[in-house]
């Protein structure tokens, strides 16, 4: 059985901590709960030393998930005073429940607002790829998933939303019963 790796990645106007970004990060622990308890997810990347504040994401232990990393398109610190991205990866049952999540409830509400935080990308916000039923895939796997889906569009490899395929490596033309339909590239 397969399961569905998922990635995000934004850059922020300005780093943590900042007045601009408060209302991203308010909010950020509501969304984890609520991806948490959504139909179809599994587990999220965590830091196994999440309360050690002393630590910036790219020097905390992430366990099975691998060291941090980023994509090329990172061009900000890597210091809490200057780390000004914005990136999450999980595991899901199929490719509806996290659209579901995604596109739904808070997260709708928060993507929303995603203006007010975050700079206009030109790279994939997201990037979705399959894996074996006890695989867990790593930041470092991430990262480049991001930039194959930037140079090389959708694959069976690594696809969004607006190109989909199955675990076989079939392309999709319907999620949930319905057409799909390609969402703005803003869209994370």
């Amino acid at each position: 059985m397969s399961r569905l790796a998922f990635t995000t990645f934004a850059i922020m106007l300005k780093p943590y901590g900042s007045e601009v970004v408060r209302g991203f990060e308010a909010i950020t622990p509501a969304v984890f709960r609520h991806a948490e308890k959504a139909p179809g997810f599994i587990t999220r990347a965590r830091e196994l030393d999440e309360d050690n504040e002393a630590l910036t994401n790219f020097e905390r232990d992430w366990g099975p998930w691998g060291p941090f990393a980023v994509p090329r398109f990172y061009d900000g610190g890597r210091q809490t005073k200057t780390d000004t991205r914005a990136s999450t990866l999980s595991l899901w049952t199929d490719i509806e429940a996290v659209r579901a999540f995604a596109y739904g409830g808070l997260h709708a509400r928060a993507l929303a607002q995603r203006e007010k935080w975050f700079r206009k990308p030109v790279w994939p916000t997201y990037a979705m790829w399959w894996v074996g039923d006890e695989y867990i895939p790593t930041w470092v796997e991430a990262a480049r998933n991001l930039e194959f889906l930037h140079d090389n569009g959708p694959s069976p490899r690594v696809f969004d939303f607006a190109q989909p395929f199955d675990p076989d490596g079939h392309r999709l033309s319907q999620i949930d019963g319905q057409r799909i339909e390609p969402l703005s590239a803003t869209a994370s």
